[in-house]
């Protein structure tokens, strides 16, 4: 239940309707905070609101583009009910006075109050000043020269409140039944004209009055007299005060919004940098452990070095040996050989023939002598066995090594599943049957026998000097040449360290020293010492490729200008150029000459791996 209110702070003004001006009977809220009875503001939207798409609030003018459903203000209504047993027992209340037309937003206790001028009224009853300001009111609802309606069957009004209701129904049953006009709410018991929650606003440059609403048809500030004339009548009108609280709170939504946007991008930072970190302690993880690795591997050549070399050193120890214990063994024979015939000679020269013939049986018989003839001292080290066995292992170790950076890339790049240029699949459905001219090709290049391959020779073929041979630059043109359309082709560069790609004009010079660049007609992409590639225009555009590719695409569109090249395993752009193409072109090879002593590989022309 609610308490009872002090009759002190209550006056008529905070429990009267500002439709038919009686005291609440059963009080309703609209959305923008204003009360009504439930059959005035009915009875108005019926009459005034029902026939546009809109409805509006008599007293502030917002307007809600569909009809507010309305529920019976419980407080208000036992409030109300209060005030009327109040009144009915002869308590006496409060009048307000002054501050003149009430703002919408106004509030009861806002109001200055002053003395009254004249007796009370009795409980119920509207003073003579309001009463003959209602009927200038009504009359200005009316249109002249037509009749003022009353409701029929009811008796001529004889009291204010009775003339109350019948103004505002008689407003309301206007025969045009056009959308009332914005209402105002009436001077009551005021002294003064001026609004004094206008007092301190800016004011409208036309009207002077204050800019107390807002119009957001035209998004601009406008008066209570702008409401009414035809410029923004029916158009969306709020009070400003309002409009500047709602704009505030989505100031704060929009701040708070931001704010959540900069909390998303500062944990993005973060988890990158957190990611970066990561990284670097894995690359650091990954460092110390390839060189642990490598060193072990180090450590393992030089202890394998270490044994080969033992093994060296036993097998020339045990040669040296042998050669050592024969060489004694020759010196001892030597030496009594030696003895033996200096006997002889002594005896040859003796005088004694007595001792002669005792002593010769002995000195002539041969002495017991081993057989050199087949002794012989040999070891596999002077073939160079360990070293052929060495070579060829460390060959293909030290290829393996070379290849060990590639598959590190490869699986990284695997690892991340870099997404695929979808460019490359469809520029594969222009695939061409690309074979080489052989009478193109410069006197070192040989040339398969499907003539799909093409490798560098040590020398010059005796073959005929055609005038459309290249014979300074090791290059050599397909058969296939093209003037429109598009088309795309392939090829196997494996892992060649030197080699050129593209497309060159058919009038293109071919004799003696050759300069390669759009303008002299070549359009070709290379590599050079394994890792430096490049785009042959003049001076050379150097490129950036992270990983190495093994097969290259070539595609061109005749008609647009448009030659690409994409590393097919990837599926990734390398490099495209724009250009025109003044005559026929046809496909560019070379394989450059095998100087490294690694670029012996030839270029495969291939039929296009179709990737999904």
């Amino acid at each position: 239940m609610a308490m009872a209110l002090p009759a002190a702070f209550l006056s008529e003004d905070q429990f009267s309707c500002s439709i038919c001006l009686e005291v609440f009977n059963n009080p309703v809220s609209t959305p923008c905070g204003h009360s009504f009875c439930q059959a005035c503001i009915s009875s108005y939207w019926d009459r005034g609101g029902g026939g546009t798409k809109f409805y509006q609030c008599p007293l502030c003018k917002e307007s809600f583009r569909q009809r507010p459903e309305l529920h019976i203000n419980q407080t208000l209504r036992e409030i109300t009910e209060q005030f009327k047993q109040m009144a009915s027992t002869g308590v006496p209340l409060e009048r307000s006075g002054g501050g003149g037309a009430e703002h919408p937003n106004s509030h009861p206790h806002h109001h200055h109050h002053q003395t009254a001028l004249s007796p009370p009224p009795r409980p119920g009853e509207m003073p003579e000043s309001v009463f003959a300001e209602m009927m200038t009111r009504f009359q200005r609802l009316s249109t002249p020269g037509e009749p003022h309606f009353t409701f029929p069957n009811d008796p001529q009004p004889q009291s204010p409140g009775q003339v109350n209701a019948h103004l505002a129904f008689q407003a309301q049953n206007n025969e045009h039944h056009d959308p009332p006009p914005p209402y105002s709410p009436p001077n009551r018991y005021s002294v003064s004209t001026s609004s004094e929650s206008s007092l301190n606003l800016p004011l409208c440059p036309v009207h002077l009055r204050g800019l107390e609403f807002f119009c957001h048809t035209d998004n601009t500030c406008v008066c209570g007299v702008c409401v009414e004339t035809a410029e923004h009548r029916g158009h969306n009108v709020t009070p400003a005060k309002r409009e500047w609280q709602i704009k505030k709170s989505q100031l704060g939504i929009a701040d708070v919004e931001l704010k959540d946007l900069i909390c998303e991008r500062e944990r993005k930072v973060e988890e990158i940098q957190n990611s970066l970190r990561e990284i670097q302690a894995a690359a650091e993880r990954e460092t110390d452990g390839v060189v642990c690795v490598f060193s072990k591997l180090i450590s393992s050549v030089e202890h394998c070095q270490t044994e080969v070399l033992e093994v060296i050193e036993m097998r020339h120890r045990a040669s040296e040996h042998r050669a050592q214990t024969l060489l004694r063994e020759l010196e001892e024979e030597i030496v009594e050989l030696k003895k033996r015939s200096t006997a002889l000679n002594q005896l040859a020269m003796s005088e004694d023939y007595i001792h002669f013939l005792k002593t010769f049986p002995v000195l002539s018989t041969p002495p017991p002598a081993k057989n050199w003839s087949s002794v012989s001292v040999s070891s596999e080290l002077t073939s160079g066995v360990i070293l052929r066995m060495v070579s060829p292992m460390m060959e293909r170790f030290q290829e393996e090594m070379r290849k060990l950076p590639e598959v590190c890339q490869r699986t990284s790049v695997d690892q991340s599943a870099p997404r695929p240029n979808p460019k490359t699949r469809r520029v594969q459905e222009y695939a061409a049957d690309i074979t080489l001219d052989p009478n193109t090709a410069h006197p070192r290049l040989i040339i398969s026998a499907d003539a799909k391959q093409v490798h560098c020779g040590d020398r010059h073929q005796l073959v005929p000097d055609n005038p459309e041979r290249f014979d300074r630059v090791v290059c050599v043109l397909a058969q296939q040449g093209f003037n429109s359309g598009r088309h795309y082709w392939e090829v196997d560069v494996g892992g060649k360290t030197d080699w050129d790609l593209g497309v060159a004009c058919r009038s293109v010079n071919r004799k003696g020293k050759i300069t390669v660049s759009p303008t002299h007609g070549y359009w070709f992409l290379s590599l050079r010492d394994r890792n430096d590639y490049a785009f042959r225009t003049d001076p050379s555009t150097s490129l950036t490729v992270n990983l190495r590719p093994s097969r290259i695409g070539v595609y061109v569109d005749c008609d647009k200008g448009v030659v690409s090249f994409f590393n097919v395993e990837a599926r990734m752009l390398i490099y495209t150029f724009t250009d025109s193409f003044p005559d026929i072109i046809h496909p560019f090879f070379s394989p450059c000459t095998n100087k490294s002593g690694r670029n012996e590989a030839p270029l495969i022309i291939c039929p296009p791996a179709m990737t999904e």
